[in-house]
């Protein structure tokens, strides 16, 4: 029963998602980046609309299973979303032998590539960054160093490093659990300590783990958000469903190897337009350091909302109101003009 319902769900969702419009575009395909195959989608009902270019966030999460619910996007913006390496399709394809180098660095430089050829296949300059949760790391470092690339910088579920200095997520984290009597995971919290870039991949993996299962409004959106799209995604079989599953744990070796940036150090001018759109209630990526961070960003125009009764996954689990905020504060910077829904 459980298999026909998921069924059903799948093919709604393939009609659904059918582009018919005379001037847009739905392929996909693996393309060599990096020196491995890389899965990329692009999807849109007007070629004539900006391009978005989407870092996904995990690491290797893929975000081709939330296309159901950004169907809307669709008719604004051109959308391309790609598998890194160690995530969905790419993942699947070469297994964990495939991958290659797993580095921050190589997946710096895959963007650049991916950058690239969507400029060349789509005929378009400038690409509209959107980075989401650990995808915003790789989407800083391009926004700053690559102006000439991107037409503008959307950060959501915008991680903030710094360099191990701000503790205060990590303590918010213990005073929930020990309010909440979790002794356990409280224990576990306590024993890897406040010094994340200290953290090994499968404490980095618990700390997350711990964080989303014991928020109401994150655990809430794991459930009704992510694992939904994940089981009725029309683009993954049972058998693609737990390679993007293994692909997730393949790339928490990623995870450490961000804990020592410093986002301050790093940088805080850009030359670009630069957003952020937050969850309100992220306790992930928490509003307030994202923020303090924004404040000190110079960029030739910038702004920064919160997403309403979202946690982690805010664009996903409010999709209309990024797609809002989408509108009316980034299109009409990229495109010179204002735009209605």
């Amino acid at each position: 029963m459980l298999l026909t319902y998921r069924a059903l769900k799948r093919r709604s969702h393939t009609k659904k998602l059918r582009i018919t419009t005379p001037n847009g575009i739905d392929e996909s395909s693996y393309v060599r980046i990096g020196g491995i195959d890389q899965w990329i989608s692009i999807r849109g009902e007007d070629l004539s609309n900006p391009v978005i270019l989407e870092v996904h966030g995990g690491p290797g999460a893929s975000n081709l299973v939330f296309t159901p619910r950004t169907r809307a996007w669709e008719r604004h913006f051109t959308i391309v979303r790609w598998d890194m390496r160690g995530a969905g399709r790419t993942f699947a394809a070469g297994g964990p032998a495939g991958q290659g180098e797993m580095t921050l660095d190589r997946l710096y430089r895959d963007a650049l590539e991916v950058t690239h050829h969507i400029r060349g296949r789509l005929g378009v300059s400038r690409l509209l960054l959107v980075a989401n949760s650990f995808g915003t790391v790789t989407g800083l470092r391009l926004a700053r160093n690559h102006p000439e690339l991107y037409s503008a910088y959307v950060g959501t579920d915008q991680n903030i490093l710094g360099g191990g200095r701000d503790t205060s997520s990590y303590e918010a984290l213990l005073a929930r659990l020990e309010k909440a009597g979790k002794k356990k995971e409280l224990a576990k919290v306590s024993a890897m300590g406040p010094d994340r870039t200290a953290w090994s991949a499968h404490e980095w993996s618990e700390h997350a783990k711990i964080v989303v299962t014991t928020d109401p409004l994150t655990y809430d959106t794991l459930k009704t958000v992510v694992i939904r799209s994940l089981w009725f995604s029309p683009f993954h079989s049972l058998r693609g469903l737990r390679a993007y599953l293994k692909g997730m744990t393949f790339s928490e070796q990623l995870g450490p190897q961000a804990m020592s940036i410093d986002e301050y150090a790093e940088g805080t001018t850009f030359r670009l337009p630069f957003f952020l759109f937050q969850g309100d209630s992220d306790v992930l990526t928490p509003p307030e350091p994202a923020h303090r961070f924004y404040e000190e960003v110079t960029a030739p125009v910038k702004d920064f909302a919160l997403i309403r009764d979202a946690s982690h996954f805010a664009s996903f689990r409010h999709p209309d109101q990024f797609l809002d905020l989408m509108l009316s504060k980034v299109r009409p910077v990229v495109t010179g003009e204002a735009v209605g829904r």
